[in-house]
């Protein structure tokens, strides 16, 4: 009798061989039986859907569009997804190409997909789609086999799949998640991606990925690389880089201890079905986020308290870079050239060890084109030293607030400066592994590369937020005034949206070169929001431009800057965006704002009506509730 896994991998087989028939060639296209006549109107209706999906799908924060056109029986349902690491304009193209190739290749077809690298596109006839986690329209693919080691990379493929997968599932409001996993030399690193639909559930999106990636232990083995596509999920993985952002799942090299030869386990460890529970920032999943190499990698960053007193010249004030609320920052030049930054935390601190405890937990794990490095950490001779990428241009205030420097940041530069902020918060609050809320974001505590890329720095009061978490309540209010938002200050509430009124507030200062601290630290009698937003109801807030751009800016670009700053800075953190969509917004001039309405009041002197913080002014504080 033939056993249920010989059925399976005949069926599984059988199925694959269909749809090579069906979608040979890229794009891949597959077409259903059921045609409509030619006459009819059906073929109106796609067009119609042409007309508005692509440019829906790709103004969502999730890439993400369904709608209907026409009426029974020529009534058509369509479906577009974009891949989660595409920007808008790539993704409206990619959807605009596959409404004009897939009517021509799946001619008079009722029911199609076409698949991109990019993009998915879905039409059929049915009100709605019938089945949303079917496993009757996927594709794969496959690439050159591997030649050595094969047991140890099946395994640490299914591995990584699962676990990039789980986390699209679990961790992501898109449902998207991109994986990489350390191997050897032959193929030092594997690199996946999984999706689904952001409208699934966080089960049914694991259902869908679950019933394809059965394909791993049946016919992706010794593979370098495949990819199973279906309208409402799929995952690829390869040996080199095919997405672009940050890597959100990491999986470290196999131990030596898992490569001595063994019979190889079922490569998908959850089976078909079933559900894993959601993994959460206290109760992580060990097969991605593994605690255990954290620890040991953690272990391996220790440094020397020799080697950091030659590198900074035994912390010579020739070398200070700075001073921060918990110690100072100098520059250093390991032994092998490398330059480095070594942040020096106060003996006297009481918060230094938390501050260095949360650095340690947080940034270690974060990795970022636009968040700062952690090299390493020292902890000897009762010195608490935290080592970083050295960033050549120091900070950004020292150049927006300079009056000789600031002539150095165009407009070009300036907005790059935005953007790059935006993306970095977005990584923090969405699409890391972890969810963290910083909490202390200024012009100060965000570095400028070579160049002049942002790199947000300083996680000492940083919070990490669970799956379910949208805020926090705490009585000790820490951060520096003029850049946190009321309810933080009021009340002692924090959230993702604290983070986006200070980026409002950074924005605002950016475009005008202009500190809101001077407001607030003067006998003015308003602060730079509310300057602001009289300005741009007078419709003369471009006189508040920082006169250095006069020569060279886009009078739209800094227009919609504006816009986004003050949707940031809004009294009621529910008005203020999410940074996801303040990328979209500032990725794309079709995405639509709303009209802003006037900021939160943050503080006048001698009005009752302010937050009023005593003596405080805008400096760093501290208020103990």
């Amino acid at each position: 009798m033939m056993s249920h896994r010989l059925v399976l991998s005949v069926a599984i087989v059988a199925v694959a061989a269909l749809l090579v028939h069906h979608a040979a060639g890229y794009p891949w296209q597959v077409c259903g039986d059921d045609q409509f006549a030619a006459g009819s109107k059906y073929l109106a209706n796609i067009n119609l859907l042409a007309a508005s999906l692509p440019k829906n799908a790709s103004a969502s924060p999730d890439l993400f569009a369904t709608a209907e056109a026409g009426a029974a029986p020529d009534k058509v349902w369509g479906l577009a997804l974009c891949r989660g690491d595409a920007n808008a304009t790539s993704c409206h193209s990619c959807l605009a190409q596959a409404f004009r190739d897939l009517p021509n290749v799946c001619d008079y077809s009722k029911v199609a997909t076409m698949y991109y690298d990019s993009c998915t596109l879905h039409y059929s006839n049915a009100s709605q789609d019938p089945a949303p986690v079917a496993a009757l329209t996927y594709r794969f693919w496959e690439y050159t086999n591997v030649t050595s080691e094969k047991g140890q990379f099946n395994r640490l493929v299914a591995r990584l799949v699962n676990a990039t997968a789980d986390y699209a599932a679990y961790n992501s409001t898109r449902r998207y998640a991109s994986g990489e996993a350390d191997f050897d030399l032959e193929f030092p690193k594997i690199y996946s991606w999984a999706q689904c639909t952001p409208d699934l559930t966080a089960p049914q999106c694991w259902r869908c990925l679950a019933k394809i990636m059965v394909l791993l232990p049946e016919v992706f083995v010794d593979s370098t690389g495949a990819r199973a596509l279906q309208v409402r999920c799929s995952f690829r993985y390869q040996t080199y880089s095919f997405f672009d952002g940050p890597v959100m799942v990491r999986l470290p090299a196999p131990s030596p201890s898992t490569q001595a030869p063994a019979p190889a386990p079922a490569p998908v460890a959850v089976p078909t079905g079933l559900t894993p529970a959601p993994a959460t920032a206290s109760t992580q999943d060990p097969s991605y986020f593994a605690d255990e190499e954290d620890n040991q990698s953690v272990d391996s960053m220790l440094i020397d308290i020799s080697t950091l007193r030659v590198a900074t010249g035994d912390f010579a004030d020739s070398n200070k870079l700075g001073d921060g609320g918990f110690g100072a920052v100098y520059k250093g030049i390991l032994p092998d050239g490398d330059e480095i930054a070594v942040k020096r935390l106060l003996k006297s601190s009481t918060q230094g060890v938390e501050e260095l405890k949360n650095e340690l937990s947080l940034v270690a794990k974060l990795r970022h084109k636009n968040l700062v490095t952690l090299l390493g950490v020292c902890l000897e001779q009762q010195e608490r030293l935290l080592v970083y990428e050295f960033v050549p241009n120091r900070s950004l205030d020292l150049f927006l607030f300079d009056a000789e420097k600031h002539v150095e940041l165009d407009w070009e530069t300036r907005y790059k400066i935005i953007n790059g902020i935006a993306r970095g918060l977005q990584y923090l609050h969405e699409d890391s592994q972890l969810r963290v809320v910083h909490r202390d974001l200024k012009a100060s505590n965000i570095l400028l590369d070579k160049e002049m890329n942002p790199k947000i720095s300083d996680f000492g009061i940083a919070r990490l937020f669970g799956q379910d978490q949208t805020h926090g309540i705490t009585k000790h209010v820490v951060g520096t005034y003029g850049y946190m938002a009321p309810e933080y200050v009021m009340r002692g509430n924090y959230s993702v949206k604290s983070d986006s009124f200070s980026f409002g507030v950074m924005v605002l200062e950016i475009v005008t070169g202009r500190k809101n601290n001077d407001y607030c630290n003067s006998e003015k009698s308003q602060d730079l929001l509310n300057v602001i937003w009289e300005r741009w109801m007078a419709t003369t807030v471009l006189g508040m431009m920082d006169p250095c751009m006069n020569t060279s800016f886009s009078e739209s670009g800094v227009l919609r800057c504006i816009h986004i700053a003050l949707l940031c800075v809004q009294e009621n953190p529910a008005d203020r965006p999410l940074m996801s969509s303040v990328v979209m917004m500032l990725g794309s001039d079709t995405v639509p704002l709303s009209a802003p309405s006037k900021p939160a009041f943050y503080v006048q002197k001698g009005d009752s009506g302010g937050a009023d913080l005593g003596n405080h002014q805008c400096n760093t504080i501290n208020i103990q509730g």
